[in-house]
């Protein structure tokens, strides 16, 4: 149970998010972690907010002279990372505190190379923070299933560093984690569920991933481009994610 989990943190510009999710790490039951927080020169003020960060032996923190994009950042995270395990954490996003200890159990019990759970998504208005949904994603994915349902959290995520491989996140503007999945669900594992919401996924109206329109259009280049889907399989893997988008959001992820 006692190996190391590498947990990585791409960050722009969401400084009145990262302490809160910085400490959701530092606050998990289960202790063998290090942190690598790629800051990719942000310009609001990140940086003076991972100050109180700065001396800890377990979080080594990277700030990028120029925006690389998060492909880079994680990139540059996997290849430093230390732990058997690799897990990723958006910025803006924050764990429970028994995530890691649960998790990590049940894929070393099992021998399995990646999982993921459920989270639930919320939104924050001034003060006060409104849950809007647990999900239910489905208990198994290959790449099969993935292209037609890309349900899998990211900050849900966990794999074993050896499955990853040489795979790297490309350099796109938007989906480079779906692609990312997509490339090691392709070497023919499987990825589990850990059947429990551990994970809180923010809602935000200008996120990167928040236009459908243009999100249709990047997905299609991607599994033209990267996949190598015909026509027929690409149409039906756009129309099952969308649909499985909109059951799991419906309109609220793009107001």
């Amino acid at each position: 149970m006692n190996r190391l989990v590498t947990v990585i943190i791409p960050n722009f510009n969401n400084a009145e998010f990262i302490i809160e999710c910085i400490n959701s790490v530092i606050n998990q039951n289960f202790q063998n972690w290090e942190v690598i927080f790629i800051d990719d020169a942000s310009s609001d003020n990140s940086k003076e907010k991972l100050t109180i960060f700065k001396n800890s032996e377990k979080i080594k923190i990277i700030e990028l002279k120029k925006n690389k994009g998060p492909s880079f950042c994680r990139n540059i995270g996997i290849r430093q990372s230390k732990g058997k395990y690799i897990a990723f954490l958006d910025s803006d996003d924050y764990w429970l505190p028994n995530k890691l200890e649960r998790q990590i159990k049940f894929m070393q019990e099992n021998n399995y190379k990646i999982s993921y759970t459920d989270y639930f998504s919320f939104k924050k208005i001034r003060d006060s923070k409104t849950i809007l949904k647990n999900t239910n994603v489905r208990k198994k994915y290959n790449f099969e299933n993935f292209i037609k349902d890309t349900s899998i959290g990211t900050s849900t995520l966990i794999l074993t560093k050896d499955v990853i491989g040489n795979t790297k996140f490309k350099k796109i503007s938007i989906m480079e984690d779906y692609l990312f999945k997509c490339e090691i669900l392709r070497k023919g594992v499987y990825a589990f569920k850990f059947d429990e919401v551990l994970t809180a996924y923010r809602i935000r109206s200008k996120s990167r991933n928040s236009n459908i329109i243009k999100n249709i259009s990047i997905l299609w280049k991607i599994n033209k481009k990267y996949l190598n889907l015909g026509n027929f399989k690409s149409f039906f893997s756009i129309l099952s994610i969308v649909l499985s988008s909109l059951k799991k959001y419906g309109l609220r992820k793009y107001n």
